[in-house]
């Protein structure tokens, strides 16, 4: 038997689009030394650029998802 869950609410969508967007902008930082230092090419170069392009992934993911959940809110660009 699958039990639905209840969707997040705006401020739980407006917190989780905050920590992420803090998130991606330490991790552009890391990911800009690590790149700097090792080069793009290098596994750990290569590895980083893809965890940015998770962290890039999820949060148009929860963009789409936000909109879904708060129909009849202004709900665009809270991950963006």
């Amino acid at each position: 038997m699958s039990q639905e869950n209840a969707p997040l609410t705006i401020d739980e969508h407006r917190e989780l689009g905050t920590e992420l967007r803090r998130t991606t902008l330490r991790l552009q930082q890391l990911c800009g030394l690590v790149v700097g230092v090792y080069g793009p090419q290098s596994l750990t170069g290569f590895a980083f650029l893809k965890a940015m392009e998770a962290m890039n992934r999820l949060r148009h993911e929860l963009e789409a998802q936000a909109v879904q959940d708060l129909q009849g809110y202004d709900a665009k660009d809270l991950y963006l």
